[in-house]
């Protein structure tokens, strides 16, 4: 009987079936995490700089940190230093699709620029996920209000700061950042 409901079915409906059961694997599964952060990864894009005129200066420093191991960190001691500032958590698709990025970035450039992650997630799925992939990011959590011009209501959310405390990029959503051009303007940055 259910062969018989089945060969009566059309080709669109047959269709239509299969494209509800993706979507549903999509949406609904582990799996669909996965196609989300491939996804995400294909269609990361250069970030773009802030227009100059359009540039935002950070109008207080006072912002503390906690790293993994439980130590404070304040956001004044980055001042008059090149920053890199990345909110994102496991559960974000487009944040971990950019991470491989980011972790290239950071390899490259760790010594010279400030890396802040800023973990909007459980400490314990930060650290399993950190280990799983061999990231060495230095990851924090905040422990006193965002500076203003920094707060996003959508992660991920990434910013670049020059030495004088202009936001320089500022980016929502994944994006290739180990590119040619971020690499340029970080060399850019730290030359003035």
């Amino acid at each position: 009987m259910m062969k018989e409901r089945f060969k009566k079915l059309s080709k669109d409906q047959i269709f239509n079936l299969v494209l509800i059961g993706a979507l549903a694997l999509y949406l609904f599964t582990p799996l669909g995490f996965y196609v989300k952060v491939y996804v995400n990864r294909i269609f990361a894009f250069n970030p773009t700089p802030v227009e100059e005129r359009q540039r935002e200066h950070i109008a207080s420093y006072d912002w503390t940190l906690r790293d993994l191991e439980n130590n404070d960190f304040q956001f004044e001691t980055v001042k008059g230093k090149v920053v890199f500032i990345n909110f994102w958590a496991t559960w974000c698709p487009p944040c971990v699709a950019e991470m491989p990025a980011m972790q290239d970035l950071y390899d490259a450039y760790g010594d010279k620029v400030e890396f802040l992650f800023v973990a909007e997630d459980q400490q314990k799925r930060v650290e399993a996920f950190l280990d799983k992939k061999d990231y060495t990011l230095p990851v924090y959590y905040e422990m006193s209000t965002t500076p203003k011009q920094l707060f996003s209501k959508s992660i991920p959310a990434t910013y670049i700061i020059d030495r004088e405390g202009e936001i320089v990029v500022a980016k929502t959503g994944a994006a290739d950042w180990n590119s040619r051009e971020i690499r340029k303007l970080l060399d850019s940055l730290l030359s003035q």
